[in-house]
């Protein structure tokens, strides 16, 4: 019996294209969501304008912002002071670029000392729970309790000078409860996540897990409420110089030169003494936000914003 052999003819392959695209890192899909917010990088465009101004200041002018000239005393606008002096014949403009400073870094130091707080406490607290837990969280509603206002003015009254550190110090002393409990919050979730029981059944340090696993995943919420502190920093020193509590004086900040011109003969005849700092702190704290925004869009994993 024979069998029908049937041939079966096949077409020739036919190449195949296998694109290889990598797939991006969580740092860059957050910077691309990060640049399609415009508001976002606008703000760091115009706070990178104020940071570079503040900072090449003896560029932009060669005044001395703390030398008084008595002939010059609430001078109005020329060439060599395009916005004026103030009561003590200082010139406005040296004073608001080297006042920039001074806020500037009163904002971004006491913002560091907070987070530096505010992640330790808040990682022991939510790491460890228990006792410590309890003990922290109570220290931190006792402080919340009191009104900043309160504690900044009675710690600036009993000190004898107040310095920029003093000051810095003040804010982050007081300030680090909130920050804590939103730390404390996102490690009780992690903490019982899969990954950190297989962490500590190979054997990790506590220092390990809380470097490596738990402050990464908290990455998010750090970043955002650390931009929007560092703007809360900034209107605080202004208030509290602006009250006679803040950086003493000849000592130039945005807050101390509005201060200077809160006669009514200045608010209506020198506008140039006090519109460009206030306009300053305005713009600063508002490209700050915008800033935070963006990030907390950025660094959120659930976002789908295109």
């Amino acid at each position: 019996m024979q069998l029908n052999q049937q041939t079966v003819e096949t077409e020739p392959n036919l190449p195949i294209k296998v694109e290889n695209k990598k797939s991006k890192t969580p740092g860059q899909i957050a910077l691309g969501r990060f640049m399609k917010n415009k508001l976002a990088v606008l703000g760091v465009i115009v706070l990178t304008i104020i940071i570079l101004a503040v900072i090449f200041a003896p560029l932009l002018t060669d005044q001395n912002p703390t030398k008084s000239n008595l002939m010059m005393v609430e001078h109005g606008p020329s060439a060599d002071h395009p916005l004026g002096n103030d009561g003590s014949g200082r010139d406005n403009l040296a004073r608001l670029l080297y006042g920039g400073r001074i806020s500037l870094i009163v904002g971004f130091s006491a913002m560091v000392c907070t987070l530096v707080i505010g992640v330790l406490l808040g990682s022991i607290a939510g790491y460890y729970g228990g006792l410590v837990d309890a003990t922290i969280m109570r220290i931190a509603d006792i402080i919340m309790m009191l009104p900043f206002i309160v504690i900044a003015l009675t710690v600036v009254s009993i000190m004898p000078k107040v310095s920029i550190g003093s000051f810095v110090a003040i804010i982050a002393i007081t300030s680090w409860p909130n920050l804590t409990r939103i730390i404390r919050g996102t490690y009780l979730s992690l903490r019982e996540q899969e990954f950190v029981h297989g962490a500590k059944a190979i054997g990790a340090s506590d220092f390990r897990i809380i470097f490596k696993h738990f402050i990464p995943n908290a990455i998010g919420p750090i970043v955002v409420n650390a931009t929007l502190m560092m703007a809360t920093y900034i209107i605080i020193e202004s208030a509290m110089s602006f009250i006679g509590f803040g950086i003493p004086q000849p000592t130039p900040t945005w807050g101390n030169m509005i201060s200077e011109a809160q006669s009514i003969r200045i608010l209506r005849n020198s506008p140039e003494a006090w519109v460009p700092p206030g306009l300053c702190i305005f713009v600063t704290v508002l490209c700050i936000n915008f800033i935070g925004d963006g990030l907390r869009d950025a660094l959120d994993p659930k976002s789908n914003k295109r």
